[in-house]
């Protein structure tokens, strides 16, 4: 059986193990409740800001894991998710906040290899560092360079609220790129279109985590196409977060069909309840995307260089 097949005739055990990517996977919250809690309330509507989606984290997982035991499992729980999700290509984002559960950041660094190695040693495996918008710069400038002397992470991103500039982290974007790092930041999730081509040009980016905001403009679309940068969109979320109304609306389908290279990925699997997997079934039920072009969209995450994924 094909993977276009297999969405077809709802095969969710096969669409399970077939190869896929997730990239926009935010590591700490990126596990399965279910490893932590059998019995808890779900929510039962859509959030109505980050902040609400926050405090429902922290009130019902969050506090009960916490500290250096509880950021461990959180993390493990996340490779795990993945593993069993048929997840080849990972990019998990980690903020260096969370080396305060450990002696020093060699140690933490050390942690989050081993747990990766321990759990899912085949994954593509692409270490994330997380930064967090803020006007004083100094103090994560100082960071990065210690961080950069590790040669742990493979990417960057850059969360927060992201209608704010991002023009005051060129010069650590600028050390990223020349350290072969991925370049990407949140851009376009609440933003507007234009915020989305202003963040990619002054930080230079090769992938914009969410950018669904681009859909609003042609001009945008077009740019975004032209100059090839990826799209790392997350449909459940925008939908838990009312960012779009639907999966059938969802704007991946004319971003898609404009040329732009997206990708399907979970974003907050642990608040959301929804893997990679059940957002390829969710796109293709609701009418959004065909088989055939989610199968082409799966390929953009498996080999950034190919157009289309191999059944």
């Amino acid at each position: 059986m094909e993977f276009v097949e297999a969405l077809q005739v709802r095969n969710f055990e096969f669409l399970r193990r077939t190869p896929k990517s997730d990239l926009h996977n935010h590591a700490t919250r990126g596990g399965n409740i279910r490893d932590f809690l059998n019995d808890i309330d779900l929510p039962q509507r859509n959030f109505r800001s980050l902040d609400e989606m926050q405090y429902w984290y922290d009130s019902n997982v969050k506090y009960l894991f916490s500290g250096r035991e509880g950021f461990i499992s959180r993390v493990k729980s996340a490779f795990k998710q993945a593993k069993n999700d048929g997840v080849t290509r990972l990019a998990l984002s980690f903020g260096i906040g969370d080396s305060i559960h450990f002696t020093n950041i060699e140690e933490y660094l050390a942690e989050l290899k081993s747990i990766q190695h321990s759990i899912a040693p085949e994954i593509n495996f692409i270490p994330e560092l997380c930064l967090g918008r803020t006007d004083n710069i100094e103090p994560v400038e100082e960071m990065f360079e210690e961080v950069l002397s590790y040669g742990f992470f493979k990417s960057i991103d850059l969360v927060g609220d992201d209608r704010l500039p991002v023009s005051n982290y060129k010069n650590i974007y600028r050390k990223a790129k020349r350290n072969g790092y991925i370049l990407k930041a949140h851009l376009g999730e609440f933003g507007d279109a234009e915020s989305i081509r202003k963040g990619v040009n002054d930080l230079e980016l090769d992938e914009v985590q969410h950018g669904i905001s681009a859909v609003t403009s042609r001009d945008v679309m077009h740019w975004l196409r032209d100059n090839d940068v990826q799209l790392n969109v997350c449909p459940s979320s925008n939908v838990m977060l009312n960012r779009v109304n639907s999966y059938e609306k969802h704007p991946i389908k004319e971003l898609f069909y404009h040329g732009i290279r997206v990708t399907i990925n979970s974003d907050d699997m642990l608040i959301f309840d929804q893997s990679v997997t059940q957002d390829y079934l969710n796109l293709y039920d609701s009418g959004c995307l065909s088989a055939t072009d989610l199968n082409v969209v799966r390929g953009f995450g498996l080999d950034p260089s190919c157009s289309q994924a191999d059944d």
